[in-house]
């Protein structure tokens, strides 16, 4: 009896908690939630919804801090690990620069001609800010948190941030401390695997971002700004839709695969884009796809699916540029011809390398807008509509990626 009673205890599956349940949902669910609870939260509160401001502030300014160095380490990684070699290696960087190229050039075209963010009425609460932050002690705690993850090594004297980047480090490296260091590459990977360690921190409390920053804005400014956000949704998916026509036109025209045979042939790798929303984790399905269905060459499917996917993200490119400008439509900032030029630079570099990073969208955003002078306290109301975008623009990446392995096949078919 008491054996039985062992075994029934034994396949009850122990009780979690509150915390660990809410862990156990995946990232879209839990900021689903928190956009529901911050606005009922901020129309509870009002205007005394917006020092809920802060937690986002935070988080913004961790991954902020924590972007430059994290780019820095997945491009050297990627360079350092990727095989480049053969025929085709010499089209393949002026493939990948174009498509990344034209992506960006229809986000901007699509967000530039009809200006979703216009109007919304959203306005910069510095005022507010400026004359807080000497009463207000999060306020105080926030200056205290590095902008960069160099700089309190630099010379702005900060020693709380040098804290805090030692005891972020210290533990992303506790397991670690055995692990032997043998050539170069080990280094920059266990840099790198730290540095995205410390990211899975910050996403674990985005929700709590979106929460506070939906709030203040519902309390303080009402709902025009998310009416501005579902046009802007539908203007997101208008451009991811043109870059997919434009693919398949390349396709048709500089390959020898039809754009139908194509899509038939890698729906499972798009799909599984789509409801994974990683490329990296699509990497292997793309691959076999594109060499087993569609029919291509195993040195063009791997160059274009294995190796281009490091370096192409032209949907998360289109994506960046595009909410650059909404935002600077939304607070009335006017971001001219040289400003979204810098847009496009960013973008390009911020995207090499990314694919490899959970939430790039969100790392490599904070950079996008810091480059313009973008309020990156605002990249959480983006937050609220993101992981569906966010599942749309990884399924544009993946198809780019097919779209380079196709053109790198030619136009002759593979015999035998």
């Amino acid at each position: 009896m008491d054996d039985q009673t062992t075994e029934n205890q034994m396949a009850i599956p122990p009780n979690r908690g509150p915390i660990g349940r809410w862990q156990d949902l995946p990232l879209y669910g839990r900021i689903v939630i928190a956009l529901v609870l911050g606005v009922f939260t901020g129309l509870l509160l009002g205007s005394n919804a917006a020092s809920l401001a802060v937690p986002g502030k935070l988080v913004l300014r961790l991954l902020g801090a924590l972007a430059p160095a994290l780019i820095l380490a997945a491009i050297v990684h990627t360079f350092m690990t990727t095989q480049l070699g053969g025929p085709l290696a010499a089209r393949l960087p002026r493939l990948l620069l174009l498509n990344t190229l034209v992506a960006i050039t229809v986000g901007l075209t699509v967000a530039n001609v009809i200006q979703p963010g216009r109007g919304a009425g959203l306005t910069l609460p510095i005022s507010h800010e400026e004359t807080t932050k000497s009463a207000n002690p999060f306020a105080l705690f926030l200056e205290n948190v590095p902008k960069s993850l160099l700089g309190p090594l630099g010379d702005d004297g900060k020693v709380i941030g040098v804290i805090f980047i030692a005891v972020a480090f210290g533990m992303a490296l506790r397991k670690e401390r055995e692990r032997p260091l043998g050539t170069v590459g080990h280094l920059v990977e266990l840099f790198l695997e730290s540095l995205i360690k410390i990211l899975h921190w910050i996403i674990a409390v985005v929700p709590l971002a979106v929460f506070g920053i939906v709030a203040s804005i519902v309390g303080t400014e009402g709902f025009a700004q998310f009416k501005a956000l579902g046009i802007f949704v539908l203007c997101v998916l208008l451009a991811l839709a043109i870059q997919a026509i434009y693919y398949l036109v390349r396709i048709r025209f500089g390959s020898w695969v039809s754009p139908g045979q194509l899509l038939r042939g890698g729906r499972d790798a798009l799909v599984m884009a789509f409801s994974t929303a990683s490329s990296t984790a699509t990497m292997p399905v793309t691959y076999a796809s594109l060499k087993e269905k569609v029919g291509l060459r195993e040195q063009s499917a791997s160059m274009g699916a294995l190796v281009g996917a490091n370096f192409n993200n032209d949907g998360t490119a289109l994506y960046e540029a595009m909410a650059a400008l909404f935002i600077a439509q939304m607070i009335g900032m006017d971001l001219g011809i040289q400003q979204q030029l810098m847009v496009v630079l960013t973008s390009i570099i911020a995207s090499v390398g990314a694919a490899g990073i959970p939430e790039a969208g969100l790392v490599t955003m904070t950079m996008v807008f810091t480059a313009v002078e973008l309020p990156v306290q605002y990249i959480p109301v983006l937050l609220t509509v993101d992981w569906f975008l966010d599942r749309c623009r990884t399924a544009i990446n993946v198809m780019g990626d097919m779209n380079v392995s196709c053109l790198l096949d030619g136009k002759q078919k593979r015999v035998g």
